[in-house]
């Protein structure tokens, strides 16, 4: 994949009379899918992280699966997930194999009457492994762990490329429910443009076998903030995705991250980057704005800032699952484990030699190895209030106020009072929902990406900003 020599970061510059007064508070500070984020993780003494004790008496009836495929075919300009281009001959045997292994040590840890209610495959891209290696996959599920593939919903994600007829039939066989392709721009200068090498008629021909397959619910990924991009192309590649009636759509705004393709070539004074970012977060807005407008007048309904999911599409199960409340076993180097006292991983990269030494270093580990957890965060009372809160409030249903104060005996605006006021006054948080609900208006859901990092703690945001990049 070419290295662009351009600076692919920003919009092309809009007229002044064009560009509004910057917002008083940058709309796009980060994307807050988990709390803390893995940058907050520090390794953790072994005799401490034994996974028996941690599992020994959590609550095992209503549990969250994932497996994580570190694989690409590319990677592209803007990613900076845990994942690699290619695989050496023999590297994802090995790392099924290593994926087995550590089936069986989470499988002793959980003991019996662990019970999965929904699953997921993500990356990476899962389905860079061939469909024999898809079959195993899901055995290691089902076999290993004992989760029925058929029974729950199940998630997963695929690229263009490798959305071959082969691989979703097998997917498709072993109830999948879901299927998530990264599309990202139908326009193909917008996708070069975020170093992502694809055509649109490539993207058309595996969105007809991703149909031809059957699957209840289709996802499409796009982004917005691409250099060069307009509300004219925009919407080229909404209506694009559209015409597919795809159960989910994903609207992501772009971020230029360290260590990443885009973010390798940011050769700017701080004068112009603070200049040249203000625009950026306004065109992104006018962006967001319009998709948002665009989906909710064709008969979507807004789930939070990035998920629409059209209001006719069918019911997938896992009703019984909570992501505030109920535990997450995940598998792979990437994959993350949630239990009431500790979040845990392996080690986290994003440059390309370093997650390579790590998934070296995962497909060399024994059963023994996997027995315990090496990176992670202890959870307290008030991470686990501030998690709640940040879950729950960035759904735009938004939160009971009764569930948290059945959890924790004491209400948000008792835990939270400077930062629900701040809000408040922002125009964030609708108070039309009267006040057994906390939920964001429109403009706080515009503004999630600046809301959710305001609710860190100030351990975490210590422990992210000594973070070094690797």
């Amino acid at each position: 994949m070419p290295t662009p020599t351009h600076t692919p970061l920003m919009p092309s510059p809009l007229p002044l009379a064009e560009t509004a007064a910057a917002p008083a508070v940058r709309p796009y500070q980060q994307y807050v899918y988990a709390y803390p984020h893995k940058t907050a993780y520090r390794p953790l003494r072994r005799e401490r992280a034994s996974l028996r004790d941690l599992w020994a008496n959590e609550p095992k009836d209503s549990l969250s699966l994932y497996f994580h495929i570190p694989f690409c075919e590319v990677r592209c300009g803007f990613c900076n997930l845990f994942t690699r281009i290619g695989a050496p001959d023999g590297l994802t045997t090995a790392y099924l194999d290593a994926l087995e292994r550590q089936a069986i040590a989470v499988r002793e840890a959980l003991g019996d009457g662990a019970r999965f209610t929904n699953a997921a495959f993500g990356g990476g891209t899962p389905t860079f492994l061939e469909a024999a290696e898809l079959e195993r996959l899901c055995d290691l599920a089902e076999h290993v762990l004992g989760a029925d593939l058929t029974a729950i919903p199940l998630s997963v994600e695929a690229s263009p490329a490798t959305a071959t007829a082969d691989r979703l039939a097998v997917l498709a066989a072993r109830g999948t429910t879901r299927l998530s392709l990264g599309v990202q721009s139908f326009v193909d200068s917008e996708a070069r443009a975020a170093v992502r090498p694809q055509r649109r008629a490539d993207v058309e021909a595996a969105l007809a076998r991703i149909r031809d397959a059957g699957f209840p619910v289709l996802n499409i990924d796009l982004i917005y903030g691409i250099e060069g991009q307009t509300e004219e192309s925009w919407r080229t590649s909404l209506d694009a995705a559209l015409a597919w009636q795809p159960e989910e759509l994903y609207l992501y705004p772009l971020y230029v991250r360290p260590l990443t393709g885009l973010g390798r070539h940011r050769d700017r004074t701080a004068a112009e980057t603070a200049r040249d970012e203000a625009a950026w977060d306004e065109h992104r807005l006018r962006l967001y704005r319009h998709g948002r407008d665009h989906l909710l007048a064709r008969g979507y309904e807004q789930v939070s800032m990035r998920m629409f999911r059209r209001a006719d599409a069918p019911a997938t199960g896992g009703e019984d699952y909570t992501c505030q409340t109920d535990g997450m076993v995940g598998l792979g180097c990437g994959a993350r484990s949630y239990t009431s006292a500790l979040h845990y991983s392996f080690d986290y990269a994003v440059d390309m030699h370093r997650i390579r030494g790590i998934i070296d270093a995962y497909v060399a580990r024994s059963v023994d190895d996997f027995r315990h957890a090496d990176f992670g965060w202890e959870m307290n009372g008030d991470e686990a209030r501030r998690r709640h809160l940040l879950q729950s409030l960035l759904q735009a249903e938004g939160m009971p106020v009764a569930d948290y104060r059945a959890r924790f005996g004491t209400a948000p605006d008792d835990d939270f009072a400077a930062e629900l006021e701040r809000f408040r006054a922002r125009g964030w948080l609708d108070d039309s929902a009267g006040p057994e609900v906390l939920r964001l208006s429109p403009e706080g859901l515009a503004h999630s990406d600046a809301l959710g990092p305001e609710l860190f703690s100030a351990a975490v945001r210590a422990r992210m900003a000594a973070y070094e990049p690797k």
